[in-house]
């Protein structure tokens, strides 16, 4: 991660929910939070061109970019980090994953992870009808990536409330949270 970045503790996953107001919460995000750009189903030129809208914002609001792809991708678009289990990454990038399960935690620790998006916590629209890990399974993930030294990120059914009922995690993130 660029060093004129802390790590955030307040996270916008992008999706395509939130719709035509995405760039407003992006400028509307505090300065110092962190956006995880995903729109996998925009085509390709489609998302090249919303991610650079972003990345504007982002740069003049202080915020920490990370692109959901490979890290030869997120370097060319000059994004802070990326964001998936892929195992080859570019060193210079802030490195995340996302994690369900200790073995999915065990993964992202080998491939250098240094944040990890622990979900869903609590019940949510993105993942309908699946388990949530709830309080006491968060906790113990949460646990196992401060021993691996990586920062857990609360994700899924998550709020402003929710996180601060979370005593391990490093900050949260959301996207229902943000509409």
């Amino acid at each position: 991660m660029r060093a004129r970045h802390p790590l955030p503790r307040l996270w916008l996953m992008s999706d395509e929910r939130l719709g035509d107001d995405f760039l407003g919460i992006v400028a509307r995000l505090p300065r110092g939070a962190g956006i995880v750009f995903r729109h996998y189903e925009l085509a390709a030129s489609e998302r090249r061109a919303l991610f650079e809208q972003v990345r504007r914002i982002a740069q003049r609001r202080g915020l920490v970019l990370i692109l959901a792809g490979s890290g030869t991708q997120a370097k060319a678009w000059r994004a802070d980090g990326v964001h998936g289990r892929n195992r080859r990454h570019t060193r210079a990038l802030l490195r995340a994953a996302p994690v369900h399960t200790l073995h999915e935690m065990a993964a992202a620790r080998r491939v250098g992870a240094q944040i990890v998006f622990i979900s869903p916590v609590f019940l949510t629209r993105s993942h309908p009808g699946a388990p949530a890990l709830g309080r006491m399974r968060f906790a113990q993930l949460a646990q196992q990536a401060h021993a691996f030294g990586m920062a857990p990120i609360a994700l899924g059914g998550m709020t402003a409330w929710r996180a601060r009922t979370l005593p391990h995690a490093h900050g949260w993130a959301g996207i229902d949270a943000f509409l």
